[in-house]
């Protein structure tokens, strides 16, 4: 029994993951890839900056990477008219920092307080955070071609694979792809990281990245 995103919560749905962490392989670069029109090597450059070089998706089986950003967490809980006063004291994990060393690690602890500003209000915490080796919001679901914030989740939740799926069509329905495909790496960072890219030289880390994976390309083939 897989249970439907309308009878089910997001977190819900995760728990039918297996325990094992489904990585991403060169062949699927190569077809996502080819399917955008873009090099391998630049679609890794974005993983190197966002992720880091380890290019890990997950820290734990059904758990990927993310940051909690607790200013969107806020914003979107305004927009909708959620009340955040009561929560700050009842769920005061999720408006200050967890201890890593209480919760194991760095993404542990990001998982507490996501899973804390869950219970104050799913879909504002979902998409007030970032999610898997891309780093994508989560109020990028429709972007992503997800059929709702539940499949988004258990899409980001599943493997690699799909993380990788779900970023191609943000790229596609955005129209960042054509960036990626010219190299362009200021309009492609200022499109996906927003106007503050330069100060955080995006643009320049990812030029980088691009270079150090098509000297890998080249040292391989040449082999």
């Amino acid at each position: 029994h897989v249970p439907t995103a309308e009878a089910d919560s997001a977190e819900t749905a995760v728990e039918i993951l297996s325990d094992t962490i489904i990585r991403l392989t060169d062949e699927d670069y190569k077809e996502v890839a080819e399917r955008l029109g873009v090099e391998v090597a630049a679609m890794k450059a974005v993983v190197d900056i966002e992720a880091g070089v380890s290019h890990q998706g997950f820290f734990a089986p059904g758990k990927p990477i993310i940051n909690f950003d607790i200013s969107m967490f806020r914003r979107f809980a305004g927009k909708r008219g959620i009340n955040l006063a009561k929560s700050r004291s009842t769920h005061a994990e999720v408006f200050s920092a967890v201890n890593p060393r209480r919760h194991g690690s760095t993404q542990a602890s990001q998982h507490v307080r996501l899973r804390k500003a869950r219970s104050i209000d799913e879909r504002t915490a979902v998409e007030g955070t970032f999610w898997g080796m891309f780093q994508i919001g989560g109020f990028n679901w429709k972007k992503c071609g997800a059929e709702s914030i539940e499949d988004f989740v258990l899409k980001m939740s599943r493997s690699e694979r799909d993380q990788l799926e779900l970023f191609a069509n943000f790229l596609q329905s955005t129209g960042l792809d054509k960036y990626l495909r010219a190299k362009n790496w200021a309009a492609f960072s200022r499109g996906y990281n927003g106007p503050s890219y330069a100060k955080r030289r995006y643009h320049t880390r990812m030029a980088s990245a691009y270079a150090k994976h098509k000297a890998k390309e080249k040292k391989q083939q040449d082999r």
